[in-house]
């Protein structure tokens, strides 16, 4: 069934209530838009693709520009204080860029899918590389984080955020880091069937 429809569905029978369905995106600055207008940064991108594609969401924004996984596990109660239907957890740049320990990282990425798991919200996790100064031995340790965490169970996997973004001048900002919002356009873009994926598991009975 077809996602539109599968919700006017799922209303129909009286469950969720009336209303667009509430998807968190919890994150860090490429989430919350560092550098960009609203309309401009990921999470009002994503909606607006998303209702383009009849899809009645509402896109919570949870991310904090600076933001590190542990900072995404300790305001994860308070990002949940909406009732959120489905989760995009974007976490972990920070991290790299700090050269926290893998293990504090994964500890921290794992809480928070544990969290979510546990009030049956589906999830889905986009991975992250670390910068290449921090060494091949750091980056392959950070990287395996995110590969043992992908094969939980029903957990959907985006392997790297800023793929076909990354390292392109044209679609960055000048720190280098940051999407421009034709960049954020493209991450948005090549996520979504995911996103569709994820509420259409957040929608089912």
């Amino acid at each position: 069934m077809a996602l539109p429809a599968l919700l006017a569905a799922r209303r129909a029978r009286g469950a969720p209530a009336a209303g667009p369905i509430k998807l968190l995106a919890l994150g860090d600055s490429l989430t919350a838009g560092y550098g960009l207008a609203h309309a401009e940064g990921f999470t009002a991108q994503l909606q607006a693709a998303l209702r383009a594609r009849r899809v009645d969401v509402e896109v919570l924004d949870g991310g904090v520009s600076g933001d590190t996984s542990a900072g995404g596990r300790a305001r994860l109660g308070w990002a949940l204080a909406d009732a959120p239907a489905a989760a995009i957890v974007e976490l972990g740049a920070n991290d790299g860029l700090r050269g926290i320990d893998p293990a504090a990282t994964e500890a921290n990425l794992a809480a928070i899918l544990d969290a979510l798991a546990a009030r049956h919200i589906p999830a889905l996790l986009c991975g992250m590389y670390a910068p290449p100064n921090l060494g091949a031995d750091y980056a392959a340790a950070f990287r395996a984080v995110f590969d043992r965490l992908s094969r939980r169970p029903g957990l959907l996997y985006d392997p790297f955020f800023l793929a076909g973004v990354a390292g392109d001048p044209a679609l960055n900002q000048a720190d280098g880091i940051h999407p421009t919002a034709r960049g954020v356009a493209i991450i948005v873009a090549r996520l979504l069937p995911l996103v569709e994926r994820l509420i259409r598991e957040a929608s089912e009975p």
